[in-house]
């Protein structure tokens, strides 16, 4: 991973983002019911308190499971719902050691096809059709991973230019235009709801 993703807006933070495949993964995961930056500082945090320079698939997923909640709330917690976060991200990482060797990367290195890399980011644990899509959308704008047909696999979010979701954060301007484009669809659905 060459890029320099900007997702968590802390300079630490997204320099492990960019050199680490898991981390991007569980900056995804993470990516619900928080900020987005808080989402994607996450995997930093984590690394940190783990006293590591990154993530590793194989030890996360072997990490007792009481003492890696432990590490994911303590203050400043890595996620509004730490506990239950840190079994998600375990299980993340015990898909990956078993599929994929604990090779986040693998994931989609040799992806011959949009489609395949979406059923293959669709079957990990804690990934719904959407934060596929989504994370596709992301491998495709900013990584430089583009299997035949990616922008289709990636629905609405690969779209160039649509600015609705982390595939399309490249700093604090891009942030505040996806934002404002959650913020509508919020507004519209709440309008809908009450007609």
């Amino acid at each position: 991973m060459d890029a320099q993703l900007r997702l968590a807006q802390q300079p630490e933070a997204d320099e492990l983002l960019s050199r680490s495949p898991l981390a991007a993964l569980v900056g995804m995961l993470l990516d619900q019911q928080v900020p987005m930056e808080w989402a994607f500082s996450g995997p930093r945090t984590i690394a940190d308190r783990m006293e590591s320079d990154d993530l590793d698939a194989h030890e996360i997923a072997a990490y007792d499971p009481e003492a890696f909640a432990e590490l994911l709330s303590a203050k400043p917690a890595v996620h509004r719902y730490p506990g239950s976060m840190a079994g998600r991200v375990q299980k993340l990482c015990q898909y990956l050691v078993e599929h994929f060797d604990g090779d986040a990367e693998a994931l989609w290195r040799d992806a011959t096809s949009g489609r395949e890399l979406l059923k293959r980011l669709n079957d990990l644990p804690g990934f719904g059709k959407q934060k596929a899509q989504i994370f596709l959308a992301l491998l495709g704008k900013q990584l430089g991973v583009t299997p035949e047909g990616w922008r289709e696999a990636a629905g609405d979010y690969g779209t160039p230019d649509a600015h609705r979701s982390v595939a399309d954060i490249t700093g604090p301007e891009s942030l505040d235009r996806v934002r404002a484009h959650k913020q509508e669809l919020k507004r519209a659905a709440k309008e809908a709801k009450a007609t």
